[in-house]
C-alpha cells in the first residue's frame, strides 16, 4: 500500500528502458572516470541525484526544492569541473569512429575526398628512424609526434612553424640541447616538418611506470586525446619508444622502429 501510493509500483516499458539506460549511462561514465581526480566528485554528484529521488517520491517538499536548485546550478558546474574529461571523451568518441575504415570512407564521401593508396616514404623513415638512433646514442631528449586525420592545429600554433622536409641533420639539430627549439614536440605531417617547440598535453593517468619522464607522459596524453602517433627518445637512458593510442612500445632495435614509423607515415 505504501509503495503504490508513492507511485513505484506504476512502471511502464517506458520506464524500465529509462532505468537500464540510466544504469549504463552510469556504468560509463565510471570506467571513463575510473582513476581521476573527478571521480569523488561524480560520486557526490550521483549520490545527491538519487537523495533528490527518495525526497520527491516521498513528497519532502522543502528538500526538494533546496536539491532542484543545487541540481540545476550543478549542471553549469559540472561543465567547467568535467571540461577535459568532456572534451577527451568527445575526442575519443570521434576518432573510434574517424579510424574506422567505413567511418572514414562515409566522411571521405561526404566531403567529396578521393581514397588515395598509401605510398611508402623509404627515405623519410630512414632519416627520421637514423636521427632517432643518432639521438639515442648520444642521449638525447626527443619527442616527435606524426599526425594522421586529426590536424592537430592547437598543438601546432602552440610552437613554432618550419614546414621543412624530414632529414636526419635537421631534426639533429633541432633537438640539441642548447638549439632554442629542443624543447617541447617537434610534430610531422605528411612528409614535412610543420612545427616544433610545440606543447602537448599531459596524460592523467596514474597508472605509469615511474621511470616515464615528461617526454613519455605528454607523448601518451596526444595519443590518448588524438589519432596521432609519438616517438620519445629518452634523455636519461637513451632509449626509444614508440607511443599509439596511449600504449607505450621499447624499441628493441631500428629495424623495429623502421616498421612502426613506414606504418605510421602511410597512415594518412
Amino acid at each position: 500500500m505504501v509503495l503504490a501510493s508513492i507511485g513505484f509500483l506504476q512502471i511502464s516499458l517506458a520506464d524500465i528502458l529509462d532505468i537500464l539506460l540510466l544504469g549504463v549511462i552510469i556504468y560509463v561514465a565510471f570506467r571513463w572516470l575510473r582513476g581521476s581526480s573527478a571521480m569523488s566528485i561524480f560520486v557526490a554528484i550521483v549520490s545527491l541525484y538519487l537523495i533528490r529521488v527518495i525526497t520527491g517520491a516521498f513528497n519532502m517538499r522543502l528538500m526538494t526544492a533546496i536539491l532542484d536548485m543545487i541540481l540545476d546550478v550543478g549542471v553549469l558546474a559540472i561543465i567547467v569541473i568535467f571540461q577535459p574529461e568532456i572534451r577527451k571523451f568527445l575526442i575519443r568518441l570521434g576518432n573510434r569512429y574517424m579510424n574506422n575504415a567505413k567511418g572514414r570512407a562515409i566522411i571521405d564521401r561526404i566531403l567529396g575526398r578521393k581514397q588515395t593508396a598509401a605510398i611508402e616514404r623509404s627515405e623519410e623513415v630512414n632519416d627520421l628512424a637514423e636521427a632517432c638512433r643518432r639521438m639515442s646514442e648520444d642521449k638525447t631528449g626527443a619527442l616527435i609526434v606524426i599526425t594522421h586525420k586529426n590536424p592537430l592545429e592547437e598543438v601546432i600554433s602552440s610552437g613554432d612553424r618550419i614546414d621543412a622536409g624530414i632529414h636526419r641533420r635537421l631534426i639533429m639539430n633541432l633537438f640539441f640541447k642548447n638549439s632554442p627549439l629542443h624543447d617541447g614536440a617537434l610534430v610531422i605531417s605528411g612528409d614535412r616538418i610543420v612545427a616544433a617547440r610545440c606543447t602537448l598535453p599531459i596524460t592523467t593517468r596514474t597508472n605509469i611506470p615511474a621511470s616515464y619522464g615528461m617526454r613519455h607522459k605528454a607523448a601518451i596524453g596526444i595519443t590518448e586525446e588524438t589519432d596521432a602517433d609519438a616517438v620519445v627518445v629518452s634523455e636519461e637512458t637513451g632509449k626509444i619508444s614508440f607511443v599509439r593510442k596511449g600504449n607505450v612500445t621499447p624499441i628493441q632495435n631500428i629495424n623495429e622502429l623502421k616498421l612502426l614509423l613506414n606504418t605510421a607515415l602511410e597512415e594518412e
